[in-house]
């Protein structure tokens, strides 16, 4: 999976509609291969994106769970925790 595509469901506040777009554009890049289509592939890559964004949205407004939504800055520390861990602190 496309490491850039963050989870989206069960979140306090919920995903917005840029975040959720976001991350169909990270997937259909990673599909296609493509960072910036070319202008013969421009519209494909377009329609794939709004398709994918829909296809997101529907799902994640389908979707139930018990559990509490996650807090987005507690989630943000943990990925912060987790990169230290990975690579080493930051040098500023």
């Amino acid at each position: 999976m496309c490491r850039n595509i963050k989870t989206l469901f069960n979140f306090d506040p919920p995903a917005t509609e840029d975040e959720i777009q976001a991350a169909a554009l990270q997937f259909v890049r990673k599909l296609s291969g493509f960072n910036q289509p070319s202008k013969a592939n421009e519209a494909a890559f377009q329609l794939a994106v709004q398709e994918v964004t829909a296809a997101a949205e529907k799902l994640l407004s389908g979707l139930v769970t018990n559990s509490q939504p996650r807090d987005r800055q507690i989630e943000i520390q943990r990925a912060r925790i987790r990169s230290v861990k990975r690579f080493g602190p930051r040098e500023s």
